[in-house]
């Protein structure tokens, strides 16, 4: 690496420091992200499972689902590994083209989530308040669709952050980067180049796919609980809304994450950087965790087969 007047040109390598503050500690921290990572992986994978194995689940609502499962998947996968890495092993190092890729792979699937997300919401408007033009609307071929469109949508948008900071950011201050994930403001923030581009396309893109996700998500569920409280028996009003609890809980758990981390990150100066670390860590980590669990405590269908697997007896 070639070093300048005090900056680095181009840097080949990066050091991630983990979590600044916490370090003595790390060893122990990363026991329990590890659990979740465990418990993530076996949880969506089952997931995956019946819903592959059932015919009964494959519906829009449970195809939406392994959606879901396939993304948490990938996305905590980008991250445990190296991190443990660091946490365990003591292997802070990581090239910097490698550390591009994880932070595109790491934002694409949050922004693919986002998408899930969105899609299932209409799929529970369109149940909800159209329900007999539910089965022509959202065919198996929309669904691909929906798939290939918010997989592009997310991978599109954030790949023009990976060329500003190869192409725009030529000078860095430090290779050291204060965090456990390469995160796009935590590598832009060590150059030493004028980053206002950057920052500002970084909020585009967070405003692009969070933002009016979660403004058509909310939108959506006001005009299903208009529909739902208009139902006149109570009976059908329960049912109606009990097919949106786990997607509530879902979508609750994934955006309440992402706006304490996104406001801690860029407007909490006075709360210690491991603060923020910690609810970036696990804004990543939470969600893979509790979407699996959320969904097969409130979805009869799929508690039902995990009791099979569990607790089958053979008859005699």
């Amino acid at each position: 690496m070639l070093q300048l007047n005090g900056t680095v040109f181009m840097p080949s390598v990066l050091t991630l420091l983990g979590i600044p503050g916490l370090e003595s500690v790390q060893f122990w921290i990363g026991i329990p992200f590890c659990a979740m990572y465990v418990v993530a992986l076996f949880g969506n994978f089952l997931l995956l499972a019946i819903i592959k194995s059932e015919r009964s689940l494959h519906e829009p609502m449970y195809l939406f689902l392994a959606m879901l499962g396939a993304t948490d998947i990938a996305l905590s996968t980008c991250i445990l590994p190296k991190m443990l890495g660091i946490f365990w092993f003591h292997m802070p190092q990581i090239h910097f083209d490698a550390c591009l890729l994880q932070m595109w792979l790491i934002h694409t699937f949050q922004s693919i989530e986002s998408g899930i997300l969105l899609a299932m919401a209409m799929d529970r408007y369109v149940a909800i308040c159209d329900p007999l033009r539910h089965a022509t609307i959202f065919t198996h071929q929309l669904l691909t669709h929906i798939g290939v469109g918010v997989t592009l949508r997310a991978a599109l948008l954030v790949a023009p952050c990976l060329v500003l900071i190869k192409c725009r950011l030529k000078f860095y201050w430090t290779t050291v980067v204060s965090h456990s994930y390469c995160e796009h403001m935590a590598i832009v923030k060590l150059a030493a180049d004028d980053i206002r581009v950057n920052k500002i396309y970084g909020l585009f893109v967070a405003f692009s796919i969070l933002g009016i996700d979660i403004i058509f998500i909310t939108l959506s569920y006001i005009r299903i609980f208009i529909t739902v409280f208009s139902l006149p028996q109570k009976e059908a009003r329960l049912k109606a809304f009990n097919t949106c609890i786990a997607h509530i809980c879902v979508f609750l758990e994934f955006y309440l994450l992402a706006f304490f981390s996104f406001f801690t990150h860029r407007f909490g100066s006075h709360i210690p950087s491991y603060i923020h670390i910690l609810l970036s860590n696990l804004y990543l980590l939470v969600p893979p965790l509790l979407n699996p669990i959320v969904y097969g405590v409130k979805t009869k269908q799929i508690r039902d087969r995990v009791s099979k697997i569990f607790h089958y007896k053979d008859t005699p």
